[in-house]
C-alpha cells in the first residue's frame, strides 16, 4: 500500500496519530471539503443563453437572489459549466459578486434542478441510507456481492445510476480534483485513462470506467467535466459521478473507503478500485491507488491476470 501523506493549505506540518496510523496503512490526508460560497446567494433558475466566448450565461432566476434588480442577470462561469449548459435547462446555483469592479455577477457550484431526477435521486438515496443503516457502519460490500444502488450526476449533470452499465463491465474507484498528492487521486487517474486506452488498443468492448468523487462540496458536474477534459480523458466510456453528499458517503461506507476528518479539517482518505460484472456482482478489488493496468486489463479480456 502507498506510505505517502499530503496535507494541503499553509506551511502547517501537524500529523495527528490518527493520520500517522492511516498514513501507514495507505491512507492520504487532504484538504476539508467545502466552496466558498459565504458572500453568495442560493437561487434556482433557468439557462437562457450561452456564451462561449466570453464563458457566461444568461440566467432568469425563478427564486432566491431576492438582491436582484432584474430576474433576468449575465454571469460568468466556469468551463465546465458552460459547456454542459443548455438553454432552457434548470439549474441550482450560487451567485456571487465577480469581483471585477463593475458590478458583474459570477455562478457557483452549479447543480441541475430537474425535477424528474431530483425525485430519482431522492428516493433511491433514502433507500441507500437506509441499507447503509441496516448493514452498519463497518461492514463493505465484499467480491460477490451486488453494487448498491444509488442515484448520483455525471460531468455532464446527467443522472447515473448502476441501471445505466447493466450488461457492461464496470471498473470502479473513488478519487476527488483537489487532491495533489502524486500516488494518490492522480495516480489513479492515470491508472484509469492507462487502462481506457488500452483496452480500446486490446479491442476491449462493453466496459466503463466510473470514478465517484470523494468531495461533492466542491467536485460539481462542471468541475468534474473540467477534470476529465484538461487530462484528455474521453468521455465516451468515462463516467465522473457526484451528488448529494450523504449519498456519497452511504456509497463509500458500503464500498469500504475509509474518510476521517479531524477538527482543522484536513482529513484522511482510503482508496480502492472495483471489477464490476455485467450483472452488477463484484468480481476484485485491490485497495490502495498503485494497481496494476495488466491486471484489471486481463480481467476484462476474461484472463486471470496478475495477483
Amino acid at each position: 500500500m502507498d506510505a505517502n501523506i499530503f496535507h494541503s493549505g499553509a506551511a502547517r506540518t501537524r500529523l495527528s496519530v490518527l493520520g500517522l496510523a492511516l498514513a501507514a496503512a495507505g491512507l492520504a490526508l487532504t484538504a476539508g471539503c467545502g466552496g466558498d460560497s459565504r458572500d453568495a446567494r442560493a437561487f434556482v433558475g433557468v439557462i437562457l443563453e450561452v456564451d462561449e466566448s466570453r464563458e457566461a450565461l444568461r440566467i432568469e432566476v425563478e427564486s432566491g437572489a431576492d438582491f436582484l434588480p432584474d430576474r433576468e442577470v449575465w454571469a460568468a462561469a466556469r468551463r465546465g459549466d458552460v459547456a454542459n449548459a443548455e438553454p432552457g435547462a434548470k439549474i441550482r446555483a450560487f451567485l456571487a459578486d465577480a469581483g471585477d469592479g463593475n458590478g458583474g455577477y459570477r455562478l457557483e457550484q452549479v447543480w441541475p434542478a430537474d425535477a424528474d431526477s431530483e425525485r430519482i435521486v431522492q428516493h433511491l438515496n433514502r433507500r441507500l441510507r437506509e441499507d447503509t443503516v441496516l448493514r452498519g457502519e463497518g461492514r463493505y460490500r465484499l467480491e460477490g456481492e451486488a453494487l448498491p444502488r444509488f442515484a448520483l450526476y455525471d460531468q455532464f449533470g446527467m443522472l447515473a445510476r448502476p441501471e445505466r452499465f447493466e450488461g457492461q463491465r464496470v471498473v470502479m474507484n473513488f478519487i476527488f480534483t483537489r487532491c495533489m498528492d502524486p500516488v494518490m487521486c492522480p495516480a489513479a487517474t492515470e491508472r484509469m485513462r492507462q487502462l481506457q486506452r488500452a483496452a480500446a488498443e486490446a479491442g476491449v468492448e462493453d466496459f466503463q470506467l466510473v470514478s465517484v468523487t470523494l468531495d461533492p462540496d466542491y467536485d460539481t458536474p462542471g468541475v468534474l467535466w473540467e477534470y476529465a477534459t484538461d487530462r484528455g480523458i474521453s468521455l465516451d466510456n468515462f463516467s465522473f459521478l457526484t451528488g448529494p453528499e450523504r449519498a456519497v458517503r452511504d456509497l463509500m461506507t458500503q464500498m469500504g473507503i475509509l474518510a476521517n476528518e479531524d477538527d482543522e479539517q484536513y482529513w484522511i482518505h482510503s482508496m480502492a478500485t472495483l471489477l464490476v460484472d455485467t450483472d452488477g456482482t463484484i468480481l476484485h478489488r485491490v485497495d490502495g491507488s498503485q494497481w496494476m493496468v495488466s491486471d484489471f486489463l486481463d480481467r476484462l479480456k476474461g484472463e486471470r491476470g496478475t495477483e
